[in-house]
């Protein structure tokens, strides 16, 4: 007995050392802000009494923003730079997508549905052909051709120039370290970036139209590629490519002949991911021209037309989820040389599908059939806006014990979004500045921290510090609610397989919808304000903190949870005393994750109401005010990379709590 006592204490004792090594290291990191705090406090506190950031402290930009705005207007006809260079992009740019939808519009309805028909069936199987038939065809009926059209077309160059740059780059750091480390940090803040922010630099350069959002398009998309090809290529196996080296192989023939090869599913994984970022970004873009499907929600919900955004949303919606089944199914069947005796199989099958389309294109031609017939046209938005007319009438407020949606919004902006802005509002800046440097320092490094810290400052001077503070309580009242929800159902589907069958495809179709498209039911339901926009958030995040605590949870080492059951734990404290710290890293993951995603629809948010930085965005694109904008955009940037670095422990850390 005393042998399997000792025996059972020993886990239990080994990893108190480093668990009390770090406490002890978090302990004098605060002590360290602690007495930074004592120090400079009084000394900030005399100088700048009111506990606002200082008027003294900051730099007004909008004047020298608008003489370069005002001297790019200018000069955009004369300058050589403009003349020789951008000009020749943004004809380039034009010229592709106006010839992508003219040969979309010569195909006909029925010659573009044939095709991507056809293409699914050869990628996938029988049942995506019919997914996709289905949603085009729906495109069509709601009304919506001509804008679907115009946004495939605009995807098709976005995403084409978006693979090219992303492969270049992505090769580049999967052939050299010194690359790789040089595009990490760059490739990390990008990805952390909300989308909003990448909307207007271009429109400083290119204007409104539809140069400024292919291009804001390919910036937004082209990281996931990089990343991915990179890893693909580092990741190759080692004994492939002894042997090949082995064989006197060249590098060009190394790469051609075995990295590219064995990179292929990660190669495919990096298109899928882009398509689904382009469209995103095709869509957000509608607010600098880039017209289509995104501009009929944009113009929609500025009028508040609930119905017609919804008519506008569902072909969003449809196209994101074919896309992302096509490409998927692709990178699944890729290698697999399975044929199931179908003429679409094969070498000849891109042939037959080619043919079949050309087919189909002419026969609707020759008919005079191109355009979808108006007969087959139905409109949702008056049925839809009578629901939400008598939504306002019955739900909005006035329930019975649970009260009404208007109330649940006020109720939330009440008690949560007011008291933490005001909160974050009240304390004085330096003491902000503190509580950052703590948050960051205690799950990083001191550069963690100075990152952070530098951040936060920048949006200081840049004279958005009231404004950002508001952005900052509608992300951190919509992180806890995703949070709070999210492990709940995390952990319920990790240890539940039934659950975790019932939410995945539920998952799946959430997680590929444009941010864009979530704004549309919150309206709906809440009306306009910082609780829709806030709401928005939540269902934009809830999928990613699900999945990544399931997964987390789920992974968890059997041999500990099997030492647990041997000592008699039930099963919550399997749950809580070892589940869960050893899924420390996943939740922290789902954590940062949580806090990147809500800040971007956030900001989105800025066109229902949610005002902040959001708002200022839009009112510098939508009134040519691009040094308000840029302002805004550049503080936005700066709040996201003090976030993701307050929410992301470095690895070193996260091994040694582990």
């Amino acid at each position: 007995m005393a042998a399997s006592a000792s025996a059972s204490a020993a886990p239990a004792t080994a990893p108190s050392a480093p668990r009390s090594w770090l406490r002890h290291r978090a302990l004098g990191k605060l002590l360290v802000l602690a007495g930074l705090a004592a120090v400079l406090g009084p000394v900030a506190h005399a100088h700048w009494a009111s506990g606002a950031w200082p008027h003294a402290l900051t730099v007004d930009l909008s004047q020298p923003l608008g003489r370069a705005s005002d001297w790019i207007i200018d000069n955009r006809d004369s300058h050589p730079l403009f003349l020789y260079f951008l000009g020749h992009v943004s004809n380039a740019v034009v010229v592709c997508v106006r010839a992508v939808y003219l040969v979309l519009l010569a195909a006909g309805w029925a010659g573009v549905t044939a095709a991507a028909g056809l293409i699914a069936w050869r990628v996938a199987h029988v049942r995506l052909a019919l997914t996709t038939v289905v949603a085009l065809l729906v495109c069509g009926a709601l009304g919506m051709w001509v804008p679907t059209m115009q946004t495939l077309a605009l995807m098709a160059v976005a995403v084409l120039a978006s693979v090219v740059v992303g492969g270049l780059l992505g090769l580049a750091a999967g052939l050299s370290d010194r690359t790789d480390r040089a595009l990490r940090p760059v490739l990390d803040t990008m990805q952390t970036l909300p989308a909003f922010a990448y909307l207007l630099p271009v429109v400083l350069v290119f204007g409104i139209g539809v140069p400024a959002a292919v291009l804001a398009t390919v910036v937004y998309a082209a990281p996931p590629m990089a990343r991915l090809t990179s890893l693909g290529l580092r990741g190759a196996d080692t004994g492939v490519m002894e042997a090949v080296t082995s064989l006197g192989a060249t590098g060009r023939q190394r790469l051609l002949s075995a990295r590219l090869p064995l990179a292929r599913k990660e190669l495919l994984l990096g298109l899928n991911q882009t398509i689904m970022m382009a469209l995103s970004m095709a869509v957000i873009a509608s607010v600098i021209g880039a017209g289509g499907l995104g501009d009929r929600v944009y113009q929609a919900l500025a009028s508040v037309d609930v119905g017609a955004a919804l008519a506008a949303g569902v072909p969003i919606v449809l196209l994101a989820v074919v896309l992302d089944r096509t490409t998927a199914a692709a990178g699944e069947n890729l290698g697999s040389g399975a044929e199931d005796g179908s003429p679409l199989r094969g070498a000849r099958g891109w042939g037959l599908a080619a043919a079949a389309t050309l087919v189909v294109a002419l026969a609707v031609r020759g008919l005079g059939r191109l355009d979808w017939p108006d007969s087959w046209t139905y409109g949702i938005a008056a049925p839809v806006n009578r629901v939400v007319d008598w939504m306002t009438g019955h739900l909005y407020s006035g329930v019975p014990v649970i009260g009404g949606t208007a109330d649940w919004a006020a109720r939330f902006t009440t008690w949560g979004l007011d008291p933490l802005r005001d909160g974050l509002q009240w304390l004085p800046w330096w003491a902000v500045l503190l509580l950052v440097a703590a948050l960051a320092w205690l799950i990083g490094t001191w550069r963690t921290a100075l990152t952070a810290v530098l951040a936060m400052a920048a949006i200081g001077v840049l004279g958005k510090w009231n404004d950002s503070l508001d952005t900052l309580s509608q992300v951190l009242a919509a992180v806890l609610v995703t949070l709070v929800i999210g492990f709940a159902v995390g952990i319920a589907a990790a240890r539940s397989a039934r659950v975790d069958r019932l939410l995945r495809p539920v998952l799946d179709v959430f997680q590929t919808m444009p941010q864009f498209v979530y704004l549309i039911p919150v309206v709906a339901l809440f009306g306009v304000g910082r609780a829709p926009a806030a709401a928005a958030a939540v269902i934009y995040a809830l999928p990613a903190v699900v999945r990544i605590t399931a997964q987390g949870v789920r992974d968890v080492d059997a041999g500990a949870l099997e030492a647990a059951r041997s000592l008699g734990a039930s099963s919550g404290q399997q749950l809580r005393q070892v589940q869960l710290p050893l899924a420390r890293r996943s939740l922290l993951l789902a954590v940062n994750q949580g806090v990147v995603l809500t800040l971007a629809v956030v900001i989105i948010g800025g066109l229902v109401g949610g005002g902040a930085l959001g708002y200022s965005v839009v009112y510098g694109l939508a009134q040519g005010d691009l040094a308000t904008g840029l302002v805004a955009g550049v503080a936005i940037v700066c709040l996201g990379l003090m976030l993701d670095r307050v929410t992301q422990p470095t690895a070193r850390r996260t091994r040694k709590a582990a």
